[in-house]
């Protein structure tokens, strides 16, 4: 017992580191959204050093606060994208298991349309039907990532629908909603917390892919697929640094997202506390 509580306990503790350094990330990158903006061409094409330790860039901006803007940008644009689509699938998984076959085989369909379009495809597609920009990173990013998550709702909710007292319920003429209301969407929490927290990585990392492309954010926001596509034509003339730490920022932000995924189901499934 004591083995299983210690190594809940670390997982706890790990989640909360993760999300404490995200959280660091997030508001510096807001602190430092003006300086990151700021240009000194007599600082420009600097390589890292104390003084810049991110080095500069062509237009003498700091590279460490451009890079934790951007950070901090694709962080609240993924948590806005995964809410969204995990509601989406919450709604919509739950829609196909308790509404009937006909909107079964309705939302079923969609989600095998979604998922037989390569993704980063549908993810530019959505972007430019909602006019590109930041509505359109979020539309797309938010309708391209819930069908997956939509699959495991509807089955957990096919498996709840066999309970005894679900069964009762549904005999003794209690209505669909207040069933799904009282019933079912307390047990789907877990899931729902979980699939948001593993969306990020995704959602981050797709708002980057298309923003690197040039189907997402303005150039003028220091967003971190601009960043990356900006340093491309720098990188000939050795100024490696200008990709180098964005991405590997970016990297470290979307490992942090995935461990604290892991760990956020190795807390609330209760039979991996014990492998």
């Amino acid at each position: 017992m004591k083995k299983d509580w210690n190594r809940r306990k670390s997982a706890a503790v790990l989640f909360s580191a993760c999300a404490f350094v995200l959280c660091a990330v997030t508001a510096a990158g807001l602190l430092l959204s003006d300086y990151a903006m700021e240009t000194d061409f007599t600082q420009k094409n600097l390589s890292p050093s104390l003084s810049h330790l991110f080095g500069t860039d062509w237009m003498g901006r700091d590279m460490l606060a451009r890079t934790l803007t951007g950070l901090s940008l694709s962080i609240r644009i993924g948590l806005l994208t995964a809410l969204v689509s995990c509601v989406l699938a919450l709604l919509l998984g739950t829609a196909a298991a308790t509404l009937g076959r006909r909107v079964d085989a309705c939302i079923s369909w969609c989600v095998d349309l979604f998922l037989g379009i390569p993704h980063i495809l549908l993810v530019m597609l959505l972007s430019l039907a909602f006019g590109k920009g930041l509505a359109g990173v979020v539309a797309g990013v938010s309708l391209s990532h819930w069908p997956a998550l939509a699959r495991v709702v509807r089955a957990e909710v096919f498996q709840l629908r066999q309970a005894p007292y679900l069964l009762a319920a549904e005999k003794l003429g209690v209505s669909r909603f207040a069933v799904a209301r009282r019933h079912l969407l307390p047990h789907l929490l877990a899931q729902f917390l979980t699939g948001l927290i593993l969306q990020f990585p995704h959602a981050i990392l797709h708002e980057a892919s298309i923003t690197f492309l040039g189907f997402g954010l303005s150039p003028e926001q220091p967003a971190v697929g601009i960043i990356l596509s900006e340093s491309m034509r720098y990188l000939t003339t050795g100024k490696w640094w200008l990709a180098l730490f964005p991405g590997l920022s970016l990297v470290l932000v979307v490992l942090l997202f995935a461990r604290m995924g892991e760990r956020l189901r190795q807390m609330g499934n209760p039979a991996s506390v014990h492998q």
